[in-house]
């Protein structure tokens, strides 16, 4: 390496919610020499982070534009209804759309639930992040549908939740650009795929060759064979060496003819 180069890192984005402590540690394991660093942004700002080359790929959440962002759909989150412990709803292990038809339902500006209509009644203003909306529904304004993993980010003694059945539901992804698919990218695929650690799946290895330049015995491409053994008896014509019947030199037992 010239003092010019830059050692090898990854940098890995990740949205509120996504916890990627688990494959951190696998990549820090197999890969001690590449360092990882982590950058949380919001859900919305995801997709410009990374075409703006801010990170090499990212934990986002679906949708994102298929034709900038190559994406792998790793799972989708259960959506539940924030509410302060003493809520009439807490009675219930879960509740549907429906039940919340009386209810103030929050919803935030950085919402990552995809509604077509919104369920409930609306509060007179949308509060900015769903950290603000976390504050209201503790001071009973209203009650707010979140992921599951944004419920537990945002814990508070005074709340709790209860799953929505019928109520959309947030997938997370792990997605990079179109045209950044790079070793260490399909490294990070790798482990969060639960590939072993001795997998090239996704690299393209060139064939070892000699010291000559030449491929080693047995990886010739052009299907011929490399070996002196004979070929079978059924390819040839009657007659020839090593065929059926008998030719001019050889009659049976494989003796010549006397003359």
């Amino acid at each position: 390496m010239t003092g010019s180069e830059a050692p090898p890192s990854f940098r890995l984005a990740y949205v509120p919610g996504v916890t990627p402590d688990k494959w951190v540690r696998i990549w820090n394991e197999r890969l001690p020499d590449v360092p990882l660093a982590l950058t949380q942004v919001s859900a919305a700002g995801a997709a410009g982070v990374l075409l703006d080359g801010g990170a090499d790929a990212g934990l986002v959440r679906l949708p994102v534009d298929r034709t900038l962002l190559s994406a792998i759909p790793l799972y989708t989150e259960t959506t539940v209804v924030l509410i302060p412990k003493d809520h009439l709803v807490t009675a219930a292990d879960e509740v549907t759309v429906a039940d919340l038809a009386d209810e103030i339902v929050l919803h935030p500006l950085d919402d990552v639930l995809g509604w077509e209509r919104l369920p409930g009644r609306p509060a007179l203003e949308r509060p900015a992040t769903t950290a603000d909306a976390v504050e209201l529904v503790a001071a009973g304004i209203g009650v707010l549908l979140v992921p599951l993993s944004l419920a537990r980010l945002h814990h508070r003694k005074d709340l709790t939740y209860r799953t929505v059945t019928d109520a959309p539901a947030s997938g997370v992804a792990l997605s990079w650009p179109e045209d950044a698919h790079t070793d260490l990218v399909e490294d990070f695929i790798g482990i969060v795929r639960g590939r072993t650690v001795n997998s090239t799946r996704g690299r393209q290895p060139e064939p070892a060759r000699s010291k000559g330049g030449k491929q080693p015995a047995g990886k010739q491409t052009s299907g011929k064979r490399t070996g002196g053994a004979r070929r079978g008896t059924g390819g040839g014509p009657r007659g020839a060496s090593g065929g059926k019947g008998k030719g001019r030199s050889g009659g049976r037992g494989g003796k010549p003819r006397r003359p």
